[in-house]
């Protein structure tokens, strides 16, 4: 009888000073205020309990079964919070339990406490994505629209954007920043909530600011998934086309030439793309001149006109490879390259 009683007591006081140690069967209220409070009225009513009984053999075992119930019951939430909260971190390496709970049964819900409080960690790369934090640094009630970022896009009109992750650990640029070629795709986010999990999709216009970044939304879309409980998410994403998807589209889909381009000297590149730009070809229409544009290296986001484009006035094709779908395919005559902010349509340039 003894031995039940104060094992039981035991598990409540610790219960008080750790609320995510006590499984959810003991029924014992974890606040400040009532915590010992409780745990004495609960001792008390196990007291009269086990005075009630009439085999101290049968109460003591009760009493046991009890207290293995119980230890079940911890191991079983400790497991599903594991499932929950990936990337999966040992509380040693600083991940707070109470960061991502999933419902009991339900691993895959997304639904979770303290959902904006998730510990900050290295994302995880997974096969065309990501997981780990969701971030905002949009405001929430304005929803500005992108002013272009470190893509260098500009002032747009696309209200829904993020940042996407340069690091994997930090500083060794193995994220899919990479560059600046991540810019105009479009990423599919979801992110865990006390409602289960959200969705969003948004194009991608700059870098992340922060070291444990994964994604991190402008306002439009950090509403959509936070409300109006900003924070640090748990999120898993994935790299999607933008054809067809609402919100990330400024404009049509554009050559821009750089400020200060001339016959000598241009810069371009691909604004509002139906996916991340991964090859851009000028070819010769008159002539089987082909050549294979390289992205500038310190300027994010353009690849540079070969000199011996903007020295004729003939007319070319630009191919547009994107990572995924069609190629998008302009008619451009060279000195049209060489235009400082020309902003060149592809609906005006289409391929004869």
């Amino acid at each position: 009888m003894a031995a039940g009683f104060v094992s039981l007591f035991a598990l409540s006081i610790t219960a008080c000073g750790d609320s995510d140690s006590l499984p959810a069967a003991v029924g014992v209220d974890l606040s400040s205020s009532s915590c010992f409070a409780n745990v004495s009225e609960s001792s008390a009513a196990l007291s009269s309990s086990l005075v009630a009984t009439s085999s101290s053999a049968k109460v003591s075992s009760s009493s046991e079964t009890v207290v293995s119930s119980s230890a079940k019951a911890v191991s079983s939430s400790s497991s599903a919070e594991s499932s929950s909260s990936e990337p999966a971190l040992s509380s040693a390496e600083g991940v707070s339990s109470s960061s991502v709970k999933s419902v009991p049964g339900s691993s895959d819900s997304g639904v979770c406490t303290n959902c904006d409080s998730f510990t900050a960690a290295d994302p995880v790369l997974v096969e065309n994505g990501g997981k780990g934090s969701v971030t905002t640094y949009g405001s929430i009630t304005a929803k500005e629209t992108s002013l272009g970022g470190a893509c260098n896009y500009g002032q747009t009109n696309i209200q829904y954007y993020a940042a996407i992750h340069v690091n994997v650990s930090p500083g060794d640029d193995k994220g899919p920043w990479d560059g600046g070629a991540a810019c105009g795709g479009c990423v599919h986010v979801k992110a865990k909530t006390p409602d289960g999990w959200k969705e969003v999709t948004v194009r991608i216009t700059d870098r992340c600011p922060d070291a444990n970044c994964g994604v991190d939304l402008g306002g439009a879309p950090a509403s959509d998934i936070m409300g109006i409980q900003v924070g640090r998410y748990y999120g898993e994403w994935e790299f999607v086309s933008c054809e067809g998807v609402e919100g990330v589209w400024g404009d049509s889909t554009s050559i821009w030439v750089k400020e200060g381009a001339s016959e000598f000297w241009s810069i371009i590149q691909v604004r509002n793309p139906k996916d991340m730009v991964k090859k851009i070809e000028i070819r010769g229409l008159e002539s089987d001149e082909t050549y294979t544009l390289e992205m500038v290296i310190g300027t994010e986001n353009f690849w540079t006109v070969p000199v011996a484009v903007l020295k004729t006035d003939n007319r070319y094709r630009v191919v547009v490879t994107y990572r995924t779908g069609t190629d998008d395919e302009w008619i451009i005559k060279s000195s049209e390259l060489a235009v400082p902010e020309a902003n060149l349509y592809l609906y005006e340039h289409r391929k004869e």
